[in-house]
């Protein structure tokens, strides 16, 4: 079976907006390859809306308008897209006529409000456009996709994905309103033609062929007339034939990257906008530039115009500035005039004119409304002396077509500050002369004589025509930065408004709002001095937290359960670990797990009430007894000590209740500079880790030990069951460098074991060792047996880790969550043919609350499966929902939900991983106390990285006994009368080695741990610091050098 592409779970605090229906689909082009769901469920769920009013959440990529509903779109960096209803009447008048001038009831105050939303995407949305005759927006993101969304159907569906790139999409175009394809140009050198009827792909232009080099990024692209134009950072707009994708002719003159494009319909005009300020119109026919627009001083960002051959357009720059041009009635388009309507904060991304108005989107997360300005109003020309009159003008022709106002319209002059000089192409003389003084306000009803007062503007600063908009639709704070703190469960982030607030990744939640302050102020008050592994990765890239967990590292991080401040309390095995994305995953999940067991009891129900099915099972005229013969052969236990055994087993103790804490053992490391084969190990004797009996279950998720590992694991035997010094043979020792007792065999040990033994099965082995994966091997002296024939070794642990078939004659398991459900079935079905009377007990067995305690995370926790595309480099998203319709999803979540996530949540099995562990040194404090190292002197230990201070002051004081008369070591724990040194600095019982690594050793190498007494009891062999000094003084010198050094006196 082909290895899957790697998945990943995503949840994230929902935007407390309008939602419209949220995405509980699978997008079938990305999913084409997987079986489809049996359920034909088209409707999706819609969650309750929110109180608070909706918008976006950071800055603003895109805008669309549909007149005839006075809808308007717009689509932002939070990856959401937006429908505002307008309430104006957006098809009376066109741009440039009578403006907000004229008396009408699109005047009056209006307020626009939301009409739905949709979280289409997971990055930044680039750009948008409205086709399929304004019932199909589609949308490219930089999450690679480009996705169709239906708004106003009768039967609203989430947004559909029709094209996939393998780099950020920056741009769309489609020819119009009623086409039914778009055109998507992204990073990835590549401009795809994608059907929005379900029909793919229709053309592919890859971008840079010709010129052989690697660039070739599309960041705008423009259609009409039968011709689609692209620009992008190499300063060349090209000119594409979209119907066969070949190149028509490009264009050389920027200077700078081309941000925005516009084809005329008759293509034969194409006009360009660019980083380098200018504004220019090409062409197609003549096959060169023939105007250079220099109106605007900074980069220009957006162009705009809904005229046929662009008489009227309008632009705006990275200053904010945006400004309107009409060119009507004039023989050359430098003739024309430029007004300056308004003047943003900060730079436009995107301008778009409807009716009588002008909406701006800006990196602000509002969009502001402005009213359009009448071109054809008089300019205000002041009295001037005699030396600032203007000779030269550029004249309109005096033929230009002017209407007369209607009734109740007054005109108003335009502010001679807001004129905007269109070029900087030499002045013609004026065609007649006046006087200047003659008027105060010179009409340009006859003759627009624009540069007659453009000489004295430019020497004062530019006013726009409006200062402030009629409207600003509010969006949200969206949050912009963020920092994990050291306990990798609480999240500091900042928001727009400057806002500081506390994040809690497990409960979803917020905690805590410090107002407005700076981040780095409150991340010394808020974050702790802990070491804690990652086990997820933060994003707000979107304006809102997301959270990503990925099999190969969610479950690496471990908290003690003791940590935990709970509402209710709970019963936990002492030093109890929780793994946090086995904890989280649990309750995020627990709607689907409820789901899953009302299933499973119905499919029980059924396979036990279908009689002909039960009748197929039995067998006529079965014995109703079975005569078992006596047993003739010693316990299995005995069996394996007679036969020298290298492996012992370990009791599963299945009725214990409370959930054990592996790999918290303290094993011997070989020395650095010895021979591996050392007898250090077999004089390290053990411990107890909870004081009870021997026995302990072994979990689901540990791994096997080895017989020597159970024999000297420190936490897994009680004093009174550990073997004596010396009685394990030496071949038992342990041949690896460095090696931890107690925890799980080393991956590749044990791997490169259970490989051996299925080549070359050794004598010995037994049910019992195949089972768990243990090799139970001959001694070295004893010959190895060739000539017989033995039995393949049947890896049942790899068998239940990956999908297989039980019988030939069923249907085999799917490579995701479905197959664990399916897995679950079959066993029933095999329990079923083999013990027809037996009852069917659930093989759903999620973590309880002992384990994971009870978690409510918000029930509008957005929830998203993902997977790796390697096609295209990216992330797909291949389901998107929220805690509350996981049940109604559940269907869905089974096709497209990863194997280990059921595994996890309906089984409670997490993938087995290597522990982690730390390597440490532990040595007497100034010699005070006897040294508890082996027989030649290796102090060189290793544990997991999480185990506590106060395990290895238990490891320490079970090696020293107690004077007589003194209180027993039972009645006081070891940290009470001991204490651990480490860089002179006494250590708290809780602290771990991973923090103890991290923050007080702050160094590569062995950690030099220090214990000594406190004086509480008095230990046998403890020395006063006087006899120290007498025994360091009688020592040779050879002595003294072999001696480990100690630290001195602690303050």
């Amino acid at each position: 079976m082909a290895r899957k592409a790697r998945q990943r779970i995503s949840y994230g605090q929902s935007p407390n907006t309008h939602t419209c229906a949220q995405l509980v689909e699978r997008d079938d082009y990305l999913c084409n390859s997987r079986a489809k769901s049996t359920d034909a469920r088209d409707n999706e769920t819609v969650l309750p809306l929110a109180s608070s009013p909706g918008g976006h959440r950071l800055g603003v990529n895109g805008l669309a308008v549909d007149r005839d509903q006075s809808i308007l779109y717009s689509a932002g960096r939070d990856g959401v897209i937006c429908a505002w209803d307008l309430a104006l009447d957006l098809r009376r008048g066109c741009a440039g006529q009578l403006g907000s001038s004229a008396p009408s009831a699109s005047n009056a105050p209006t307020s626009t409000t939301l009409r739905t939303q949709t979280q289409a995407h997971t990055h930044w949305v680039n750009d948008i456009v409205l086709t399929q005759d304004k019932s199909a927006l589609v949308s490219a993101s930089s999450d690679l996709t480009v996705k169709v969304w239906r708004p106003n159907a009768q039967e609203p569906t989430a947004p559909q994905t029709v094209g996939l790139h393998s780099d950020y999409v920056k741009c769309l175009a489609s020819p119009r309103h009623q086409s039914d394809w778009v055109a998507s140009g992204g990073l990835d050198h590549r401009i795809c033609l994608w059907d929005l009827n379900g029909g793919g792909e229709r053309l592919q232009i890859n971008v840079g062929d010709e010129e052989k080099t690697a660039k070739g990024s599309v960041y705008t692209m423009g259609v009409g007339g039968g011709l689609l134009a692209s620009g992008g950072p190499e300063s060349i707009v090209r000119v594409w034939d979209p119907r066969t994708g070949k190149r028509v002719t490009k264009f050389v003159g920027h200077t700078d990257n081309i941000r925005d494009i516009l084809v005329n319909e008759e293509g034969d005009v194409i006009m360009t906008a660019s980083s380098d300020q200018t504004v220019k119109v090409w062409s197609v026919t003549a096959g060169r530039c023939i105007y250079t627009l220099t109106m605007h001083s900074d980069s220009v960002w957006s162009l705009f115009s809904d005229h046929p051959r662009f008489d009227i357009f309008y632009s705006s720059d990275r200053s904010g500035l945006v400004a309107k041009t009409d060119v009507r009635g004039t023989q050359d388009m430098n003739d024309g005039l430029c007004i300056a309507v308004c003047h943003e904060q900060g730079g436009v991304h995107r301008v778009l004119n409807a009716g009588e108005h002008i909406w701006t989107a800006t990196s602000s997360s509002s969009i502001n409304r402005w009213a359009d300005v009448d071109t054809r109003a008089d300019f205000e020309i002041p009295v001037a002396p005699r030396q600032r009159r203007v000779s030269s003008a550029v004249s309109r022709a005096d033929n230009s077509p002017r209407s007369s106002p209607p009734d109740g319209y007054s005109k108003r002059s335009l502010p001679l500050e807001s004129i905007l000089r269109l070029s900087n192409a030499p002045l013609l003389p004026a065609r007649e002369s006046r006087d200047p003084d003659s008027a105060t306000i010179q009409s340009i009803s006859s003759a627009r004589r624009v540069s007659e007062a453009l000489t004295d503007a430019e020497n004062e600063d530019m006013v726009p025509v409006h200062r402030l908009p009629e409207e600003s639709v509010e969006g949200q704070n969206g949050l912009i930065k963020h920092v994990l703190l050291n306990d990798r469960k609480r999240v500091l982030a900042l928001d727009t408004a400057g806002e500081v607030t506390l994040w809690d990744l497990v409960k979803c939640e917020r905690i805590q709002s410090f107002g407005k302050r700076h981040l780095e102020d409150i991340l010394p008050e808020v974050n702790t001095t802990e070491s804690v592994a990652n086990w997820c990765t933060v994003d707000t890239r979107t304006g809102s937290l997301a959270c990503m967990l990925e099999e190969n590292y969610c479950f690496d991080a471990e908290i003690y359960a003791d940590q935990l401040h709970l509402p209710e309390s709970i019963d936990f095995v002492e030093d109890q670990r929780i793994k946090l994305g086995k904890w989280v995953l649990r309750y995020l999940f627990s709607n689907l797990i409820d789901e899953e067991i009302k299933r499973d009891d119905s499919f029980r129900r059924q396979l036990l009430n279908s009689g002909d099915d039960r009748r197929s099972f039995e067998r006529s005229h079965a014995p109703q007894t079975i005569q078992l013969p006596p047993p003739s052969m010693a316990s299995w236990q005995e069996r394996l000590l007679n036969d020298g055994s290298s492996s012992t087993p370990r009791a599963t103790n299945e009725n214990r209740q409370v959930p054990t804490t592996p790999g918290l053992s303290i094993g011997v490391a070989t020395p650095a500079g010895s021979h591996p084969n050392s007898h250090a190990e077999r004089h390290m004797r053990t411990a107890s880790e909870d004081g009870n009996a021997l026995e302990k279950r072994i979990s689901q998720q540990s791994q096997p030990r080895s017989s020597y590992d159970r024999m000297s694991d420190y936490f897994a035997t009680s004093p009174s069951q550990r073997p004596p010094s010396g009685s394990m043979d030496d071949n038992n020792n342990n041949n690896n460098g460095v090696s931890g007792h107690g925890d799980a065999l080393d991956d590749r040990a044990s791997q490169a074991s259970s490989d051996a033994d299925k080549e070359h099965p050794k004598e010995g082995g037994s049910i019992f060792a195949r089972k768990f994966r243990m090799s139970f091997g001959s001694r070295k002296s004893k010959p190895a047996l060739t000539d017989v024939t033995k039995p393949p070794v049947v890896d049942e642990k790899a068998e239940e880790s990956r999908p297989t078939s039980i019988d030939s004659q069923e249907q085999p398991i799917e490579d995701n969550f479905l197959g664990v459900v399916q897995k679950i079935r079959q066993g029933y079905t095999t329990q079923l043919r083999e013990s027809p009377s037996q009852p069917i007990n659930s093989g759903i067995t999620p973590s309880l609350p002992n384990e994971t305690p009870v978690l409510k995370p918000p029930p509008d926790t957005v929830i998203i499966i993902q997977e790796d595309s390697p096609d295209s480099g990216g992330v797909a998203d291949l389901y998107r929902g929220s805690v509350a319709s996981l049940s109604e999803d559940a269907s869905l979540v089974e096709k497209v939900a990863p194997w280990w996530l059921g595994d996890l949540i309906l089984r409670n099995q997490v993938p087995p991983k290597e522990t982690v562990k730390v390597s440490f040194v532990l040595q007497p404090y100034m010699d005070l106390l006897p040294s508890i190292a082996s027989a030649d002197g290796n102090a060189r230990l290793n544990a997991n990285r999480m185990l506590r201070a106060r395990k290895i002051l238990a490891y320490v004081a079970e090696r020293m006994e107690a004077q007589p008369g003194q209180p027993p070591s039972s009645t006081m724990k070891p940290e009470d009368y001991l204490e651990l040194y480490c860089q002179n600095q006494l250590l708290p019982p809780t602290i771990t080695l991973s923090t103890l690594r991290a923050y007080v050793w702050k160094g590569g190498g062995d950690v030099m741990l220090y214990y000594k007494s406190n004086g509480t009891v008095k230990i046998v062999g403890e020395k006063s610091l006087a006899e120290v000094e007498a025994d360091r003084a009688n020592e040779t010198p050879q002595s003294s050098s072999t001696r480990s050094s100690a630290p001195s006196e602690a303050s």
